[in-house]
């Protein structure tokens, strides 16, 4: 066998590319055909908008983890990829393209707007697919998916028709968020609200009749140009001789009576509340139990309407705010106004502060899906890790709204729905209409509006698979297993999901939801575009390669914690692949002459079997972690056993048997540590697939793609606790004298002399027996003695543990007075900081004006001082002993 030779340096650029190209070629990610049951993800497609972020990053990182590790336990694993067309927010994009050409999308017509829309998307969709592919995403792209591809529209209208067959969609004149940059509607859960600064405006209102004033307060004084009541409670005695008389509306002219109603409150402001049915939600709700006019005062564009004074008209808001508070001044009816932090609500994607619009939309019906997806909950069918996340599942549902699935957008899916210009009938319909079926004319207009992107994404999990029809994908992948995804999008998409398959398909779309944290900047703060202080995933693949972004992100994904990083924490993972590498490339570069044979359990010794165990309790681990989604528990898990396990303890020991005169011997000892090196490929390959691959094809003793092969399984015959209890006790005594050996500033290649002696009754008295030149070495001790019982410690200074201890002599080893000198100076430095902590916390003005905080790190110095300082004195008495 001759040795094989890796690259100097961990280079990623070399070899990323090229292996993801084979794994392409040869159709690795597609489902084998196996008796296992399937183990699928849908991923959460990424809008066709822009480039991937970190977030993005970490999601698709962590699916790659446990899709990968599926994969290699032998189960017909599906990752299906896909995009969203995402309506509000590229129609944005694309306008902005045209606005900087000079031109808008009216000018264009909508038919040509679509085509450029397209171009957009196909353009994005391509950066985005080659975005998942360098950071290693091991989807089936045989079986990508768009929202707006022919197959998904025609779940979507199937979908659409089936409610409104069922009653479940309707459409209707109410009121709406309205969101006047974007142009369109949006659903409630599409509205962020916070507090702003604003102003709490006191007006007169003068009764018809001349006689006397009521006194009403408003945030949004332009509203009252649509006032069509002024309300107070039916309990309120102060008022109730008012109900019935009427007011006159200042700047209009309109009278308007006053009315009762139990949504009032008599303890807010005076009691008396300004009503405009079409222009919020409360008091939508009074009007229409008291048949109140709906005056709309607002234009689709936010600008005021041919409904108010023709003083006001094509102002937008905040002008006209301004106009109506300096006419009513002029007037006399204003009497002041103070500041006042009130919630507004803002466009989830654009940030336009969004206005109550009344105006005709579709709906879907939630009450009674809400209540299967509820009850799937309750019988555990759905299971969210972390456990929290359950809540805002459960109280979404239990609070939910009428969903508004219409948008005043070009691109997206259109309506199907027709209406008929010759006799008014409304048609909805599965195929495109070209003859009206009540009077076979066709003079037909279909719906302008398109649905909400979310309308297409709920049906993703079983859509993406072939439904409505039953194709062989559906029966053989759906229900998915696992989603994972992010918690701002749990009410928008994971409960509509649910909800959608359930109604559908009768099944919950998935078992396991796992909620990522969120990807924050080092100071904590959310990484965004406004910010600047967003990490491009592909700036740290150039940097460091995608396999250290990869473990890093899952090393740090602690469940239920958002990760904070910079550029410098991929050097987490950087390390760790060096790690991989140069090991490697030692084992690689001792094969020389050797020859592989089999082994038998008969030709392992203790450090072989002691490292097969080690190897099938991270595999145990690492299955263990992955039930319970807890990805930082599985990195850290491998990252100890190759890191510590492998390279600090068992190459050390196996070099000895490389270097070997006995051919026999370094047969034996090269075909063990390569089938080693050959399992731990395979064991860390979920979590640095690229590496691993390219070590892995380079391993004489291997054949195929580590991305298929078998995940190493807790062997029972590898299981072997008391050795693993002996080696612990030999890592422990070897830590103990590599500590002494610093200390005492002895040199690492200088040899020592040691002797350890144990108890009567040590459990691993034999092993240590059996394995004296493998601790000496480990010790870079020429001369070590175990027994019983050692006659001479004279000069030595003792390492002790639990049933032995360590004599190193160290007198041969260093300036003995020199030394004394050191520690005797050392002594009475630790002396004195121990005084001054032992001072301070004696003080009592110290102890009650200090925080605990600080009174807890100065009684850890004084514990750390004490321990130094009887270490050292112990020291000085072996010395001068």
């Amino acid at each position: 066998m001759k040795r094989v030779e890796l690259a100097k340096a961990y280079n990623p650029k070399e070899f990323e590319d090229p292996i993801y190209e084979q794994w392409e070629e040869h159709k690795l990610f597609a489902p084998r055909e196996s008796d296992k049951d399937p183990y699928v993800i849908v991923i959460p497609p990424p809008n066709v908008t822009g480039v991937l972020h970190m977030g993005h990053g970490l999601n698709n990182s962590l699916q790659d983890i446990v899709i990968r590790y599926q994969r290699m336990q032998g189960r017909p694993t599906l990752w299906l990829p896909g995009t969203d067309h995402a309506g509000i927010a590229t129609q944005n994009v694309v306008d902005r393209m045209l606005r900087a050409k000079g031109i808008n999308r009216h000018e264009l017509g909508r038919e040509r707007f679509v085509e450029e829309t397209w171009k957009v998307k196909e353009t994005h969709q391509r950066t985005i697919i080659n975005q998942l592919k360098r950071i290693g995403s091991s989807c089936d792209w045989s079986r990508e998916r768009f929202t707006l591809d022919e197959g998904l529209s025609r779940a979507v209208r199937e979908v659409f028709v089936s409610l409104y067959e069922r009653g479940l969609v309707y459409q209707g004149n109410y009121l709406v968020n309205w969101c006047t940059s974007c142009g369109t509607a949006l659903s409630d859960d599409e509205v962020e609200h916070r507090d702003v600064p604003g102003s709490i405006y006191r007006i007169r209102y003068p009764f018809a009749d001349g006689e006397g004033s009521i006194e009403i307060a408003t945030t949004r004084p332009e509203t009252m140009l649509g006032d069509t009541a002024v309300a107070v409670h039916p309990e309120d005695e102060r008022y109730a001789h008012l109900v019935g008389r009427e007011v006159t509306l200042p700047l209009t002219g309109r009278t308007i009576p006053i009315i009762q109603d139990e949504y009032v409150s008599m303890e807010f402001g005076t009691g008396m509340v300004k009503i405009t049915p079409a222009h919020d939600p409360n008091d939508w709700e009074i009007g229409k139990r008291h048949g109140l006019d709906q005056i709309n005062i607002l234009n689709p564009d936010g600008t005021l309407s041919d409904e108010v004074p023709e003083a006001y008209r094509g102002m937008d808001v905040p002008a006209g705010r301004k106009a109506v508070v300096h006419d009513l001044k002029e007037l006399g009816y204003f009497i002041d106004a103070k500041q006042h932090d009130h919630q507004v609500g803002h466009c989830y994607r654009c940030d336009t502060v969004i206005e109550p619009y009344l105006s005709d939309q579709w709906f879907v019906r939630m009450e009674s899906m809400a209540a299967k997806a509820l009850k799937a909950w309750e019988d555990d069918k759905i299971k969210f890790y972390p456990k929290r996340w359950e809540n805002t599942y459960t109280h979404w549902l239990r609070n939910i709204r009428d969903w508004c699935i219409s948008r005043q957008l070009w691109w997206g899916h259109r309506i199907p729905v027709w209406y008929c210009r010759s006799c008014g009938k409304t048609i909805v319909s599965r195929e495109d209409v070209t003859a009206c079926d009540g009077c076979s004319s066709s003079d037909l207009r279909q719906d302008e509006d398109v649905l909400d992107t979310w309308f297409s994404s709920w049906l993703w999990p079983f859509s993406t698979l072939g439904w409505p029809d039953d194709t062989e994908d559906l029966k053989r992948f759906f229900p998915t297993n696992t989603l994972v995804t992010g918690y701002d999008i749990i009410f928008f998409w994971v409960a509509r999901m649910i909800m959608a398959s359930l109604e559908f398909t009768g099944e919950v779309p998935f078992r396991d939801i796992y909620i990522t944290g969120l990807v924050r900047d080092i100071t904590g703060k959310k990484m965004s575009k406004s910010s600047g202080n967003g990490i491009d995933p592909l700036e740290v693949v150039d940097s460091y390669g995608a396999d250290a972004m990869r473990f890093t992100l899952s090393f740090m994904a602690a469940q239920g914690q958002d990760i904070l990083i910079d550029m410098d924490s991929f050097k987490l993972g950087s390390r760790f692949c060096n790690k991989i590498w140069n090991a490697a490339r030692f084992i690689l570069m001792n094969l020389e002459s050797a020859e592989l044979v089999d082994i038998h359990q008969d030709d392992l010794n203790d450090m072989d079997r002691w490292i097969y165990h080690r190897l099938g309790e991270a595999s145990k681990q690492v299955e263990q972690a992955f039930t319970s989604f807890r990805y930082n528990d599985a990195s850290q898990a491998v990252y100890e056993f190759f890191w510590n396990d492998v390279c600090d303890w068992y190459i050390e020991t196996v070099k000895a048997s490389l270097y070997s005169s006995s051919s026999a011997e370094r047969n034996r000892a090269v075909s063990i540590i390569l089938d080693v090196l050959a399992q731990s490929m395979r064991l860390l390959h979920p979590f640095v697939p690229f590496i691993t691959e390219e070590i892995y094809q380079k391993l004489p003793n291997t054949t195929g793609y580590v991305v298929q092969a078998p995940y190493p399984a807790h062997n029972p015959q590898w299981h072997n606790p008391k050795l693993a209890a002996d080696m612990e006790k030999l890592q422990e005594a070897v830590r103990g004298v590599r500590t002494l050996r610093s200390e005492f500033t002895i040199a690492p290649e200088k040899k020592i002399r040691a002797a350890l002696r144990y108890d009567q009754g040590f459990p691993s008295a034999d092993f240590f027996q059996a394995n004296r030149d493998r601790i000496a070495a480990f010790m870079h001790a020429d001369d070590l003695t175990i027994a019983g019982d050692i006659a001479d410690t004279a000069g030595s200074v003792p390492v002790s543990g639990l049933g032995y201890e360590v004599f190193v002599y160290v007198r041969d080893s260093i300036d003995v007075d020199k030394e004394i000198a050191k520690l005797e100076k050392e002594h009475k430095q630790l002396a004195g900081q121990f005084q001054g902590v032992e001072k301070k916390l004696s003080n009592d003005a110290f102890l009650n004006k200090a925080p605990q905080e600080v009174i807890k790190k100065e009684e850890g110095k004084r514990q750390e001082f004490a321990e130094r300082i009887e270490k050292v004195s112990r020291y000085l008495r072996d010395l001068k002993g």
